[in-house]
């Protein structure tokens, strides 16, 4: 009897045993696989949480425990495990389950969301709830390293870094946002991925200390001295210097050390972070091969992995192509993009022009405002975005470009209804959030 047949709704995942974790996973592979290559969706980043999930369900009780996806578009298997099994056959289709979290699809959805960098936000805005009616539930935002990259993220690991109350961040890292991560957070984050002299050591310290500690006084003196060795492995310790408890690397496809870290976490009186390391499109030779091609795929052929959507032109095609002729003959033109290389149509743009692209990571904030500063010395930047991402950015448009009259080019895609995205990803609101900012054309095909 498959093991899938044993979860039909929360927590089901608790009468496996340990033993069958293995077989349960490759189950979930096998079964994300068959179901994505006839709807499309988000396969590579699902395959590769499919330990991390799972160890999650282990930790936590639903709907009662809180569990915020950052983005989302990595909640299959979470969807899987509380008892929405048969929605995958409709996933993604007009009144189908959709390809993110839900709170009117699923009490086990504590947060609905389809853009980056939210999760450890609205997670301390639950912690401050449960404060504030007394409860005691678990509250854990997974967050990966490319929505780690946005400003909004920093904005609340500076307010983490205050808390007095349990709260888990996961940090999800497998080196990809949907193209590779750019960027000082994601070398940093690489550091410590190959920092394991680090992490062996701190554990084998941390355990002597606990051991020859008897006093208070002995404790703080002994701690001092661990903070320091911290710093000679890993340089700035980011986290911690946020007032943030680091915990990790952890092998993110080791559920018993996923299950051990959440455990530790849960312990402590403040924010802690936990670094699980994974691999994108894990168990399926396509996707570990070609991440970013199924990051966000059609249907596919479950076998070969080949595409069996006829393809045609897109705008995004001919755009990317044209930027390429008129940057030939007007060396002034720049092309920025917020972690959406490919899906902005820039890929053969920043190999023709690798000194005049850029690509800012998940910062579309920092992406207007930096194409106002080129403009603003005679440039003529290009910001290729998805309309629904560019909303993040109404006020560097209006106050950092138009009202200096600032010659900047908003290339806007997915502008309109784009469909099985769902409504977090609809381009509706485009003519009217910038048709009425004076000194701002807008012109569409």
């Amino acid at each position: 009897m498959p093991l899938l047949d044993l979860i039909n709704e929360a927590n089901d995942i608790k009468k496996i045993a340990p033993e069958q974790y293995a077989q349960l996973a490759s189950e979930i592979r096998r079964f994300l696989v068959s179901k994505v290559s006839k709807t499309g969706g988000h396969l590579a980043s699902n395959l590769g949480a499919v330990e991390l999930t799972m160890a999650l369900h282990l930790f936590l009780d639903f709907p009662e425990d809180k569990l915020i996806w950052d983005v989302g578009h990595q909640a299959y298997v979470h969807k899987l495990l509380t008892g929405r099994k048969l929605g995958f056959n409709s996933l993604r289709q007009k009144d189908g389950m959709s390809g993110f979290p839900k709170r009117k699809e699923s009490p086990c959805d504590a947060f609905a969301t389809g853009h980056s960098s939210t999760s450890i936000s609205a997670a301390l805005g639950m912690v401050k709830a449960r404060e504030l009616r007394g409860s005691d539930e678990k509250i854990v935002a997974v967050i990966g390293d490319g929505a780690l990259s946005g400003g909004m993220a920093f904005e609340a690991l500076n307010n983490a870094g205050r808390l007095k109350s349990n709260m888990i961040i996961v940090l999800n890292d497998n080196d990809m946002s949907i193209s590779e991560n750019v960027g000082a957070m994601a070398n940093y984050l690489g550091k410590i991925r190959t920092s394991q002299t680090y992490g062996k050591f701190k554990e084998e310290l941390e355990e002597v200390l606990n051991r020859i500690s008897k006093s208070d006084r002995i404790t703080k003196a002994l701690k001092r001295t661990k903070d320091s060795v911290k710093q000679l492995f890993v340089s700035g310790m980011l986290f911690e210097n946020f007032g943030i408890t680091y915990i990790g690397p952890i092998d993110g496809h080791n559920i018993e050390r996923m299950r051990y870290a959440l455990e530790l976490a849960a312990q402590k009186d403040n924010a802690t972070i936990v670094h699980v390391v994974t691999k994108k499109g894990k168990g399926y030779a396509p996707a570990e091969k070609n991440p970013i091609r199924f990051h966000g795929i059609g249907a596919f052929d479950a076998k070969t992995g080949e595409t069996t959507e006829q393809k045609s032109v897109s705008y995004t095609d001919v755009f990317g192509k044209a930027l390429i002729e008129l940057a030939r003959q007007d060396e002034r033109i720049c092309a920025i993009t917020a972690a959406m290389k490919s899906g902005t149509g820039l890929t053969e743009f920043g190999e023709y022009f690798p000194e005049r692209f850029v690509d800012v990571g998940i910062a579309e904030e920092h992406a207007v405002t930096f194409a106002a500063g080129l403009a603003a010395e005679g440039y003529r930047p290009v910001v290729a975005v998805y309309s629904t991402f560019l909303q993040r950015a109404y006020d560097q448009i209006i106050h950092d470009v138009c009202m200096q009259q600032l010659p900047v080019v908003f290339a806007i895609d997915r502008n309109g209804i784009v469909g099985s995205d769902g409504e977090t990803h609809q381009g509706i609101f485009t003519h009217s959030y910038l048709g009425h900012i004076p000194g701002l054309t807008v012109m569409e095909p």
